[in-house]
């Protein structure tokens, strides 16, 4: 098969997507497919904008970037644009990602004047949550051509079952099909020695580290973090709080949060970590946490399952029953004194914890690899380019 992935953007600092995006396209590639992303320099690191297309090679997944002549919001890039009409009529299937912005657009008029079948990803943007907000902006987007993408799409593309569910009134009728997301898990198998992130940060110490990693933005439920870290720390004086992650606007906001509730002093922001930043970051915590507002996955939370630790996280991550039914960590509602009080649960019984992150390991070798997921996309592709029922 040949498949394109049309996505806004690949840079680090917007998260899951990014790294869903292209790994999901380097496992389907490692199966013998010829795969290809178009994407934008939106965000590019220490690398000019390019002035025209610029082509890289992944792990077998053939990039093109293009110039992004309007950033904000809409992302539009005109070259991108042009290539996509371009390009598209020579590829089986087109896998989308994101909603209402310029690449879905021109994404699904093109497929669907030369009858070339698509899915779309919406990275939870029809959660009743996310959905509603700027909904004026929204409903014109919707009219102009957002939900023409959605009802012509072959298949709606969610990560789990939960975000399926929630986003059902809002899919325009089209069908959807449940595939998870996942890690490449050798990149996990083998962490930093012990202490190499607490020797960048010495005010920590020898504090227990709790551990929130992912982008500063309104729906990770920093407020609800914020008090209730300021709750554990009334009762212990051997935990330190570390917030890892690209600001997203709410960077000074937790800021003040924290230091209204008198923990600004145990509390490390570090911007963004990657690789063996991020790793050491993860080797040397205690838990993790996140207490989302709205999470159609947390590939945050699988990363750090991966490397043994157990999660405290809101039943508005999506993939919270499997954790749940997995013993792999604590649940509960987006609220401080539920989150205070499963952080200390999980502090004051270290064998217990240690049991909930070989558990949490566990679960995602048998669910979330992409070796194995690979597979179920590519059963999804076939059905869809045979015309038969999605699996």
């Amino acid at each position: 098969m040949k498949i394109l992935h049309a996505v806004a953007t690949l840079s680090p600092e917007t998260g899951g997507p990014a790294k869903a995006c292209l790994e999901m396209a380097r496992a389907v590639a490692r199966r013998g497919h010829e795969v290809a992303i178009f994407t934008t320099d939106l965000g590019a690191p220490a690398e000019p904008a390019v002035a025209r297309e610029r082509v890289v090679d992944r792990d077998g997944v053939s990039v093109h970037i293009f110039p992004v002549q309007l950033p904000k919001r809409w992302r539009a890039s005109w070259p991108m644009g042009r290539a996509l009409r371009r390009q598209i009529p020579g590829f089986d299937l087109v896998h989308l990602h994101s909603l209402y912005l310029f690449h879905d657009w021109v994404t699904g008029a093109v497929c669907r004047r030369h009858g070339v079948p698509y899915l779309v990803r919406p990275h939870g943007t029809l959660d009743p949550y996310i959905h509603r907000r700027h909904r004026l902006a929204k409903t014109v987007l919707e009219h102009a051509f957002q939900n023409r993408v959605l009802s012509r799409a072959a298949a709606i593309h969610y990560t789990t079952e939960e975000e399926k569910r929630l986003a059902a009134p809002y899919a325009c009728g089209a069908p959807g099909v449940v595939v998870p997301l996942g890690l490449d898990l050798a990149d996990y198998q083998r962490l930093p020695p012990p202490g190499s992130f607490r020797a960048r940060h010495p005010e920590i110490g020898d504090k227990k580290i709790v551990l929130f990693f992912g982008r500063l933005n309104f729906k990770k439920g920093l407020d609800v973090l914020s008090e209730a870290f300021a709750q554990v720390a009334r009762t212990r004086e051997d935990v330190h709080l570390v917030i890892a992650g690209p600001d997203h606007g709410m960077r000074r906001k937790t800021e003040s949060w924290v230091s209204a509730r008198g923990v600004r002093a145990r509390t490390t922001f570090t911007g963004m970590l990657l690789e063996e930043d991020k790793l050491a970051a993860l080797g040397d915590s205690e838990l993790f946490v996140l207490p989302s507002y709205s999470e159609n996955f947390g590939l945050a939370v699988v990363e750090a399952m991966a490397c043994g630790l157990p999660v405290v996280i809101s039943d508005k991550v999506n993939i919270w029953r499997e954790i749940e039914a997995a013993g792999a960590g604590r649940v509960g509602p987006p609220e401080a004194k539920a989150f205070a009080r499963m952080i200390e649960e999980v502090l004051a019984d270290p064998d217990g914890a240690r049991r909930m992150g070989e558990r949490g390991k566990a679960l995602v070798g048998e669910k979330f690899a992409w070796d194995r997921i690979a597979v179920r996309l590519e059963r999804v592709y076939d059905a869809i380019l045979a015309g038969q029922a999605l699996p």
